[in-house]
């Protein structure tokens, strides 16, 4: 069996973030970039395991970005995986995303595609269902749990006040969120082996993108704490209602 990965990288959290002067533009200038967590924690890590089980035979590392994000994906090869692939340009509509992630899928024919349920920066969330699509594939998203036999896929999924147990046929795509997996930190082997993996560079197909930014906008500072006098009900009422807007 052939998994492939998808892997975005996305700012650090503790990344102080800024805007270009028309706010159109997020300043990626001293910014420190990590592999976006709900790919390498919990995609990366089960297809990982699959693979130490002797389910899968390769697990390949898909991106798409320029240059930029080649240490990123480096960092994923140290956790694991046979070969990354980067194609060679940068967007952050999902549909130019997932336009190149299937176009390159199709023609290696995987069977079975693991992203996380989004990106912790744009948290679209989109990319693993428009890959189905693409890929013209069955879809399980937001999936905790991940078994493969006799090339069926058992997936666990949580639902609103539950949970739910889906089987599908590969080739198959898969969202992945907490549960799934175990994080791990790549040892030194790991970092040394991933310098001679293969990054293979790929150039992107036509695609237009569906969605553009119009600005950022930073969230309203934090205002300080008020203190109402306990016996004062009627002003913590107003407040409530006037300035914290809950009643």
């Amino acid at each position: 069996m052939k998994i492939l990965v998808c892997i975005s990288q996305v700012p650090d959290t503790t990344t102080k973030i800024a805007f270009s002067d028309d706010k159109k533009q997020f300043k990626t200038d001293g910014v420190t970039f990590i592999i976006n967590p709900y790919d390498e924690w919990y995609a990366l890590v089960r297809a990982l395991e699959l693979k130490e089980a002797g389910t899968a035979a390769t697990v390949n590392l898909v991106t798409v970005g320029t240059a930029a994000a080649e240490p990123v994906i480096r960092k994923a090869l140290a956790l694991g995986g046979d070969e990354a692939i980067r194609i060679n340009t940068d967007s952050n509509d999902p549909y130019v995303v997932a336009t190149q992630i299937a176009a390159y899928a199709k023609s290696e024919g995987y069977d079975l595609v693991l992203c996380g349920k989004e990106s912790i920066d744009y948290n679209n969330g989109v990319v693993g269902a428009m890959l189905a699509e693409m890929l013209d594939t069955d879809y399980i998203g937001f999936a905790n749990k991940l078994d493969i036999a006799d090339g069926v896929a058992t997936v666990t999924r949580e639902i609103e006040g539950g949970q739910e147990t889906d089987t599908a046929s590969l080739p198959l795509v898969v969202s992945c969120q907490k549960g799934m997996a175990e994080a791990r930190i790549p040892n030194m082997r790991g970092i040394m082996a991933a310098r001679t993996k293969p990054l293979k560079v790929v150039e992107p197909v036509a695609a237009e993108g569906l969605t553009s930014i119009v600005s950022f906008e930073m969230p309203p500072a934090k205002t300080g704490v008020k203190l109402v006098d306990p016996e004062n009900m009627d002003e913590l009422v107003s407040l409530l209602h006037s300035e914290a807007k809950v009643i």
